[in-house]
């Protein structure tokens, strides 16, 4: 069975940095896509970033020069590093895997979710 483990949120002040880990057990994460997602109270859960094994990672716009997702193999762990916090980025961040290397952008694209972590960034 596949699991994804969150940590690392917290609360940091605007233009501070965090790091985020996922953890994942049950499939190694050099062999498919794992991406982080975030949802904010009220809003949709929305794409951030993708990794799909060994292509290079897709962004999406709102963090792209900000946030760098990397991978640890020997670990099977995924790393989110996020700089330049802004307070729009306050959000549940989720990480998701799914079956194949290519990264998607939809939620319906990944078939195991961790339970997400906090972050908070206040202005």
């Amino acid at each position: 069975q596949v699991q994804l483990v969150e940590s690392g949120g917290g609360l940091v002040q605007a233009g501070g940095s965090l790091r985020l880990s996922c953890v994942v057990s049950g499939r190694t994460v050099s062999n498919y896509c794992v991406a982080w997602f975030r949802q904010a109270p009220g809003k949709e859960r929305e794409f951030v970033v993708g990794l799909g094994g060994w292509s290079g990672p897709y962004y999406a716009d709102s963090v792209k020069g900000r946030f760098t997702i990397s991978m640890d193999n020997a670990k099977n762990t995924v790393y989110l590093q996020m700089n330049s916090l802004k307070p729009e980025d306050s959000a549940v961040y989720v990480c998701a895997s799914r079956g194949t290397t290519i990264i998607g952008t939809g939620v319906n694209d990944y078939d195991y979710w961790g339970q997400g972590t906090q972050v908070t960034v206040s202005s």
